[in-house]
C-alpha cells in the first residue's frame, strides 16, 4: 500500500501548529504497513542544509495557472529516523521568498494560489515519480484542493484512477473561502466542481467543503469534536454538509512523537527526569522563573500558557479574569504569538503585573522548558478540535487546567475522579476558568493528591502506538 501525505507543514523541517507534529509522527508508525512519501512546500524558513535536502536531477517543471506558467523544482530528504522520502516543492513566487510557513498580512487571493499552486505540483511531481499512491492524506483546506483536482481535471486519468481520497479536518474554522473567478486561475474543471455537491457554498468557492464531499473518508482529531462539529455552535457553517457524510466522518485522537517529547531525554532541559526522579523537575521550575525574572517558591505553584494568540484558544477569559490572576498565590508565564490585540494584553500583564510573565514569539527550545518548569498548564480554548500542549504537558508533568470542549475533553481526565490527570470547567466563562485554576491551587497543597496526578499524567499513554493502528485499519478498508 502506497499513501501519500500532502501538508503545508512538517515537524522538524517548519513549524507553526499541530499539523506539523502530526504529520511529521505518524508516517513513522506506518511505515512497517505501508511505502509513505511526504510532500510539503519548501519554504525559506527550512534549513536545507540542517536536514540535507537536495535537489532532483532534471527537477524542472512549468505549470500554467490561469494564463500564467510558473517554474517549480522538487528537493528531497529522509524523515528523521526513517526512511521515508520527504518532497520539496520548491517556487520562488510563492514559497522560498518567506521565512514564516504562514506569513502575516497576506493577500487572500495570493494565500489560495500559493495552496493550489502547491496541491497541483503535488500531483504532478507523484506522477514523474511514478508514485502512484493507494491514498492520498491531504490536510485542511490549504490541501484541501487535492481531492477536487482528483475528481474534475484527472477524472479520466488512469494514474489517479484506483487512488482514494482522504481529508483530515485539523481545525474547521479555516475553510478556505474565496470567490468563483480563483478556479479560472486553477483551470479546474468549473462544470464539475462548482455546485452544491462540490465546492460551491454560499455563491462562493469553499475549498473544504469540496474536500468534504469529494473525498471517501473524512478524519477528525477526536472523537469529541467529530461529535461537536455536527452541530451549529461548532459546526462553522459546515455543520449541515458533514451532517450529510457522517457514514465517512471518522474520529481518531492524536498522538505525539514520545521520542520527541520525553524529559528524560530532552537536551533543552536544565535536568533530566522521569516519573521515578520527580525532584529534577523542581530544578526546571526554579531555571525557568529566574529566566523570566520571578522569584521561586517551592508552595508557589507555576501556571504555564503556550498557544497561538487567537480567538480560538480563549484568551478572551485571560482578559476577563486578568485582576483574579494577578491576586492568586501563584504566578504564571504566558509563550506565544497571533494577533496583535492578544499579543498587546499579554505585553501589558508581563509589564504591569507582578506574578505574570510573557514572551511573545515563539521559541521550541524555551516552551520545552516551560512544560518541564510548570506545575500546571492552562488551556482555556473556546473549542479545540484535539490539542497537543496538553498531551506534551501530562507527558512533562504539568497538569492541563483545560475547558471540556474537543480533544481537550477527550485526553484529560478532571479531578477529582480515580486516576485524574488534570481540572476541567465547562462554560466559556472567566469566572469558571479561575475557579478550575483555584481548585488547581488547593490541590497542590496537599503533595500526596498533586503528586500521585502528576504520576497519573506522565503514565498516560498518548504515543502514536493506539491512532496510527486506527488510521491503518481505515486506508485498509478503504483499498
Amino acid at each position: 500500500m502506497k499513501i501519500l501525505f500532502a501538508a503545508t507543514e512538517v515537524a522538524p523541517f517548519s513549524k507553526a501548529g499541530g499539523l506539523s507534529d502530526v504529520v511529521g509522527s505518524l508516517p513513522k508508525w506506518l511505515e512497517k504497513d505501508a511505502e509513505i512519501a511526504i510532500f510539503t512546500p519548501l519554504h525559506g524558513c527550512i534549513d536545507k542544509e540542517k536536514w540535507g535536502i537536495k535537489e532532483l536531477e532534471n527537477s524542472d517543471m512549468w505549470l500554467g495557472f490561469g494564463n500564467i506558467q510558473h517554474k517549480f523544482k522538487l528537493f528531497m530528504t529522509k524523515l528523521p529516523g526513517t526512511k521515508i522520502n520527504v518532497f520539496f516543492v520548491q517556487n520562488d513566487w510563492y514559497f522560498s521568498c518567506f521565512n514564516e510557513v504562514y506569513p502575516k498580512w497576506m493577500d487572500t487571493r495570493y494565500e489560495h494560489e500559493r495552496y493550489i499552486a502547491f496541491s497541483l505540483a503535488t500531483l504532478e511531481y507523484a506522477k514523474q515519480l511514478n508514485f502512484r499512491a493507494d491514498i492520498i492524506h491531504s490536510n485542511d483546506w490549504h490541501t484541501a484542493m487535492i481531492p477536487l483536482y482528483i475528481k474534475a481535471n484527472y477524472k479520466f486519468d488512469e494514474f489517479w484512477s484506483k487512488t482514494k481520497n482522504v481529508f483530515e479536518i485539523h481545525n474547521l474554522a479555516y475553510q478556505g473561502v474565496w470567490f468563483e473567478d480563483i478556479l479560472d486561475f486553477a483551470n479546474m474543471r468549473k462544470d464539475i466542481v462548482y455546485n452544491e455537491w462540490g465546492c460551491e457554498h454560499y455563491g462562493r468557492v469553499n475549498w473544504m467543503k469540496g474536500a468534504i464531499n469529494y473525498s471517501d473518508k473524512v478524519i477528525v482529531v477526536s472523537p469529541k469534536y467529530a461529535d461537536e462539529i455536527l452541530g451549529d455552535e461548532y459546526g462553522e457553517g459546515m455543520d449541515y454538509t458533514l451532517r450529510g457524510h457522517t457514514q465517512k466522518l471518522v474520529g481518531i485522537l492524536n498522538g505525539i512523537d514520545y521520542d520527541v517529547f520525553n524529559p528524560k531525554t530532552d537536551k533543552n532541559l536544565v535536568k533530566n527526569y522521569d516519573i521515578k526522579s520527580l525532584k529534577n523537575k523542581e530544578e526546571n521550575k526554579k531555571a525557568v522563573l529566574k529566566e523570566f525574572g520571578l522569584e521561586y517558591n517551592p508552595e508557589r505553584p507555576l501556571i504555564a500558557l503556550i498557544s497561538r494568540l487567537v480567538g480560538q484558544k480563549g484568551i478572551d477569559l485571560i482578559r476577563q479574569s486578568e485582576n483574579d490572576l494577578r491576586n492568586l498565590n501563584a504566578d504564571f508565564i504566558f509563550l506565544g504569538t497571533g494577533d496583535k490585540d492578544y499579543e498587546n494584553l499579554l505585553i501589558w500583564l508581563s509589564n504591569n503585573t507582578p506574578n505574570i510573565r510573557a514572551y511573545v514569539g515563539y521559541k521550541g527550545d524555551l516552551a520545552n522548558k516551560i512544560y518541564a518548569g510548570s506545575d500546571f498548564f492552562l488551556m482555556p480554548s473556546k473549542f479545540e478540535p484535539c490539542g497537543l500542549s496538553q498531551l506534551i504537558a501530562m507527558r512533562y508533568g504539568s497538569l492541563p487546567i483545560v475547558r471540556a470542549t474537543g480533544g481537550l475533553d477527550n485526553t484529560v481526565v478532571g479531578y477529582p475522579l480515580d486516576n485524574s490527570t488534570g481540572f476541567k470547567f465547562w462554560g466559556y466563562d472567566g469566572y469558571q476558568m479561575k475557579e478550575a485554576i483555584c481548585c488547581a491551587l488547593e490541590v497542590y497543597k496537599d503533595k500526596y493528591t498533586f503528586n500521585a496526578m502528576r504520576k497519573s499524567a506522565m503514565e498516560s499513554d498518548f504515543s502514536w502506538k493506539e491512532s496510527a493502528k486506527k488510521y491503518l485499519e481505515m486506508y485498509k478498508s478503504l483499498v
